[in-house]
């Protein structure tokens, strides 16, 4: 007779060892997050670059990168799904006494399947979990929906968290998705009692993002941008460009 274990293993059914120690939320039945923390990340690495993990005491990990770099048949979820000791262990090691991540952004479209969005957002869900479970990591909420439909489920299970993370990247250059996100931030704002939010920004100044985030800002909330490097980078380009203009 098969055990409870070895029938979830034969049917794929591993990532309910994370999110049976949470509860489902919503029609969606996504899995809930639970983030208080008033500690927040002073610097973001990519997870492309593992050698800054630990730049900073305070350093957080995000997934703002094209899917293949982070997802697919090698990836964390994939490796939570199928149960795969020897993989899981190796993303062990790899986020050993990371302290902070920004839930894996999974790209999200509009004119892409619904179930195929609705599936992303679960298996960010998933993969927070195991952050939280294995690492013993703060895992901040990354906030992403692309349309008003995905934005009635998106933040099911958020209402315990105090502070949530967005991206501007490729945000502010482009004036369709400079409003979009501006209505993603004043619907999240209205929707979830936050204190903060911690934004990743690669190519705005810091006065450009406070103007983006002025709604949430008038509500009381914090905005922390944190260094990464992209930004470093192209702060250090325009102070030359200003140097030698």
């Amino acid at each position: 007779m098969k055990t409870r274990q070895t029938l979830s293993k034969l049917l794929n059914f591993s990532f309910l060892n994370y999110t049976n120690k949470t509860h489902s939320c919503g029609e969606k039945d996504l899995p809930a997050l639970y983030c208080k923390t008033e500690v927040y990340p002073d610097f973001l690495a990519l997870y492309s670059e593992p050698g800054l993990y630990h730049k900073t005491d305070r350093t957080g990990v995000c997934f703002y990168q094209f899917d293949s770099v982070f997802d697919g048949r090698r990836g964390l979820y994939e490796a939570i799904y199928h149960d795969d000791t020897a993989r899981l262990a190796y993303f062990k090691k790899r986020f050993e006494g990371v302290k902070f991540f920004i839930s894996p952004d999974y790209s999200e479209f509009g004119d892409i399947h619904v179930i195929e969005n609705e599936y992303r957002l679960f298996k960010a869900r998933v993969v927070a979990i195991w952050f939280i479970v294995e690492i013993g990591a703060v895992v901040i909420p990354n906030i992403s929906f692309p349309t008003e439909r995905s934005a009635a489920y998106a933040l099911d299970g958020y209402e315990e968290c105090s502070v949530v993370a967005m991206s501007t990247k490729s945000h502010l250059q482009d004036k369709v998705e400079y409003e979009r996100l501006l209505w993603k931030i004043r619907f999240t704002v209205d929707h979830l009692k936050l204190k903060a939010i911690v934004v990743y920004d690669a190519c705005g100044t810091n006065d450009r993002v406070m103007e983006c985030f002025a709604y949430a800002i008038s509500k009381g909330i914090e905005i922390i941008i944190p260094d990464n490097t992209l930004k470093a980078r192209n702060t250090a380009n325009r102070k030359a460009v200003s140097r030698n203009g």
